[in-house]
């Protein structure tokens, strides 16, 4: 089976790889992710054995270009808000939605992201998490577990 032309696959999944991409590092850098994630996932689309599960390697470039962003925003300053008594929001918590996803350590985070949402399976998230199916399962579970015990 060919691999579809990259902008076919792009329209297909553009939309889940960018909510991927809100969910594990914020609204504010995520554009900026998946922009970059396309541009590699470009690159690499020719060489792509045809018989590739695309949708999972995209989400790998995407985890890869979010680690990228986390990094690098580690090295940035911080700033110095002017007033304390101004309001600050976790990019993630705006529509409510997001908050207790927000609170989960990155892994188990990005492992219930793409288990519920993107509906990868196990074997799948754990591809694009770089880990064992035993680890992205323990991932999804503990997180689902967390989120269930701040929901109740």
């Amino acid at each position: 089976m060919a691999l579809p032309p990259f902008q076919t696959f792009l329209d297909r999944h553009a939309a889940e790889l960018l909510r991927f991409l809100v969910a594990t590092i914020g609204r504010e850098e995520a554009e900026d992710c998946f922009q970059e994630t396309c541009l590699a996932a470009l690159r690499a689309y020719p060489a792509l054995a045809p018989d590739s599960n695309v949708r999972a390697w995209a989400f790998t470039i995407a985890r890869s270009k979010a680690i990228d962003a986390q990094r690098a925003r580690a090295r940035r300053p911080v700033p110095v808000p002017e007033s304390p008594d101004r309001p600050t929001f976790d990019a993630l918590d705006d529509s409510g939605a997001w908050g207790p996803l927000a609170a989960l350590p990155p892994k188990q985070r990005a492992a219930v992201f793409l288990r519920v949402a993107a509906e990868l399976s196990h074997h799948e998230v754990a591809r694009v998490l770089d880990c064992s199916e035993e680890a992205a399962r323990r991932s999804a579970h503990e997180g689902l577990k967390r989120l269930r015990e701040e929901l109740a």
